[in-house]
Parts: structure tokens; sequence; C-alpha cells
């Protein structure tokens, strides 16, 4: 089972490609506004690294989001054009599943959190004492302190933060849970399209994969343009 995995939900973008649970290929690269130009090129890279080429990819898998929408809807439509030439089916899992993952085996919770900017956060809390995380806490878009609030109530046990949005709200964060958060380091911030690869092969086996067109985008909220088309109609329809 050839996979190739992807993560375009932050800055950092990251490819895999693995064989079954055999890592061939991976790569991390800052994506920031230059991901258009650089993803089909990176993809291409390290196919010729594991000397395979588009056509004898299995499965192709993409983190679905939340995360940054330019970044989410031009991964999904990269790997949807991919398998669609491929004949291939697709497999999408959580961008905040694929971060929880650098911890896998923890005993402790681990709260991914993405900047979702508008002084709002994508994040969830998941149970990573397996090799797969278990949600405690699902996906969801909030203020900080709103999630925080709702951390507190739902566990008193150590929590792991990691992820851009747990580095822009350290300080709040600390002064909220106290000795209670324990703040990943810095090469755990980042997702892997590695561990990508493993939620795409746990998703095929479970029979979890479709079409390239179910292959869609998971937002959490409206876009800036379907807000901005919105307050438009409402204007024009008070």
């Amino acid at each position: 089972m050839k996979i190739l995995a992807i993560d375009t939900s932050t800055a950092m973008a990251t490819v895999a490609i693995a064989d079954g649970e055999k890592i061939i290929a991976e790569s991390q690269f800052s994506a920031d506004r230059t991901l258009s130009s650089r993803l089909i090129p990176e993809i291409k890279r390290i196919l010729v690294i594991a000397g395979w080429a588009v056509a004898d990819i299995d499965l192709f898998a993409a983190s679905i989001g939340p995360g940054s929408f330019t970044g989410v809807r031009g991964g999904v439509a990269t790997m949807q054009g991919l398998a669609l030439a491929a004949g291939k089916p697709c497999a999408g899992f959580s961008s905040l599943t694929l971060l929880s993952m650098n911890f896998s085996l923890s005993s402790r919770l681990v709260c991914p959190m993405l900047d979702a900017r508008k002084s709002e956060v994508y994040a969830a809390l998941y149970d990573c004492s397996t090799s797969i995380p278990s949600p405690v806490i699902n996906d969801c878009v909030m203020p900080p302190d709103s999630f925080l609030d709702q951390l507190r109530q739902t566990t008193d046990k150590q929590v792991i933060f990691a992820g851009e949005g747990a580095l822009r709200y350290r300080d709040l964060i600390a002064g909220r849970m106290a000795d209670r958060a324990i703040f990943a380091p810095f090469p755990l911030n980042p997702s892997r399209a590695a561990h990508g690869a493993t939620l795409a092969l746990e998703l095929f086996e479970s029979g979890d994969c479709f079409a390239p067109s179910r292959l869609l985008p998971v937002y959490l909220r409206a876009s800036d343009a379907e807000i901005n088309r919105s307050s438009k109609l409402r204007a024009f329809n008070p």
C-alpha cells in the first residue's frame, strides 16, 4: 500500500510517502504565501527520491482542516487532482488529530491548538495513550479563553499544548492553567505528514476511504469572503 500524505493547514507544509508502515521520504517546508508554487514540485521531489511515479500511489491522503482556508483548499484540491488522474481513492484526516500524533503513546492529554486569527483558535483535546488519538473535546473554533474554560471543566490533569496557537497564546494558557500546562518543545509544534500516512493507513483498513470528489475541506467557520457576502446580502435585504 503506497501512500502519499500531505498537510497544508498551516504555514509549515509537510509531505510524506510511505509503503505500508514504512516511511520512504518526508519533508517539511515553510510555505507561507508560496504553497501554490512549491507543493507540486515538493511532491515530485520526494517521489523521485523513492523512484515512484504518481501512478504508483495507491492512496492519496490530506488534512482537511481546520486551518488556513487557502492552505487547506490548495492541499485538498491537489490531492483530488492527483487521485483523479491516477484513478485511486482518497483519505482525509483532521489537522488537529495529525498534530496530536506527535505525542502518540503519551500518558498525558494533548491539546493541539492552531491560530484561527480574529482572536480565536482551532483547538481540541485528545487522549494519545494509544497509537491513534481519541478525541476528548472535538475539533472546534472559539476564543482561547473560552476554550480553556471548557478544558478546565473537562479535566484536572496536566495537558500538553502544541501548535502555533499554543505559541501565540502561551502567556494566557500559562496564566489560566498554571502548572497543569506543559508546552511542547519547538520541534514538536509543526505537524508531520508521516503521521498522516499512519492515519491514512488506519482509515484504509477501516474502510473509510472514498472517491476524490468526496475529499472536502472542513473549515469550522465561514471564510471572510462568505462573511462579507452575507453582510452585503443583509444590507440589501434588511
